[in-house]
């Protein structure tokens, strides 16, 4: 493998902190062809150069997003929620979420539906679906959470 260093991209919406330098690994360069990009790089992201957001119900881990300068399609994290937790119900008006419960049993809402859902479950959210989960165990809910946008929005309720 080889070290590469980030590709130029547009500058980050003003509501995101100013990004660390991270260092990417090189695994496999584009091929030129039909449907092939050419100049670009699949990107291994370690997981201990997450970018951690902290919050009052548990923490959001970025790993893939236009502003760490990772992807220019999507948004890839993980949501942690404390036992006993919910985060607060919110939209994204700019992009789609997919969310899949790696551990714990939370109740999703989206819209005025309620489900449960435990490890292996997967929920797509369209855009703009007022939405939120909270965590039903004794132990912290892990969920993988992928967006359509790399510059993901979020509004609360």
């Amino acid at each position: 493998m080889t070290s590469g260093s980030w590709p130029k991209r547009r500058s980050p919406p003003s509501q995101w902190p100013p990004r660390r330098r991270r260092r990417s690994v090189t695994i496999a360069k584009s091929q030129e062809g039909e449907g092939a990009v050419s100049g670009k790089s699949a990107v291994v992201v370690p997981a201990a150069e997450g970018k951690v957001e902290v919050q009052p119900w548990g923490k959001l881990v970025w790993f893939v997003s236009g502003p760490q300068e990772s992807s220019e399609t999507m948004t890839v994290g993980r949501c942690y929620i404390s036992p006993n937790q919910q985060n607060g119900r919110h939209y994204h008006p700019n992009c789609d979420e997919v969310l899949h419960v790696l551990q714990g049993e939370i109740e999703h809402s989206a819209g005025d539906e309620r489900v449960i859902m435990r490890a292996g479950d997967t929920i797509s959210i369209p855009a703009k679906v007022i939405h939120n989960a909270r965590n039903l165990g004794a132990e912290e809910a892990v969920m993988v959470i992928s967006f359509s946008s790399p510059y993901r929005e979020a509004i609360g309720e």
